[in-house]
């Protein structure tokens, strides 16, 4: 964004002015671009070209914005856990949740799905997509506003990480 026209940065002016609840972050504002604040456009150009202007973030999730209920929890749980087990390690023909590969799921007040997860080898191909893959499954459950999922590989995975049914898909028992 090194030559970034006048124009340019007022269609970014006008296009940021749009969105609702909108407020441009004066911290960065282009001192040029401040004259054409009262013009009804929103101040959101910059001199920096690394610095990128704020937007607020449309959620499109339908979840409700109040805290989950106790029911809510569980079904959640439920959905949840079913959507793991959606997710197959490409080189185990098991899903991760049997596996044993996903280590922690917390539902914060604000409906944001934190997930921690492993790989069973460090090296493993998929180490960059298995990741997506857990977030866009847990992504699907109704409720859910977000996702973040957290590779983490302490302690180690281990076999003694899968579940019976796991390991008898496997024939380790």
């Amino acid at each position: 964004m090194d030559n970034v026209t006048d124009r340019e940065r007022r269609a970014e002016q006008i296009a940021n002015a749009q969105i609702p609840g909108y407020v441009p972050d004066a911290s960065h504002a282009n001192p040029q671009s401040e004259a054409d604040a009262g013009s009804g456009g929103g101040n959101v150009a910059t001199d920096k070209p690394d610095v990128v202007a704020a937007r607020d973030v449309l959620d499109v999730s339908g979840a409700p914005m109040e805290p989950p209920t106790d029911g809510e929890i569980a079904r959640i749980t439920h959905d949840v856990i079913t959507q793991l087990k959606t997710v197959y390690d490409p080189e185990i023909p098991t899903d991760v949740y049997e596996l044993g590969l996903i280590y922690k799921v917390e539902l914060e007040d604000d409906r944001t799905l934190l997930v921690d997860m492993t790989l069973t080898a460090p090296g493993c191909p998929v180490a960059g997509e298995m990741p997506i893959w857990v977030q866009d499954a847990c992504a699907r459950v109704d409720g859910v506003r977000r996702v973040e999922v957290s590779m983490v590989f302490d302690p180690p995975w281990t076999p003694d990480r899968m579940s019976e049914e796991a390991r008898l898909e496997l024939n380790m028992l």
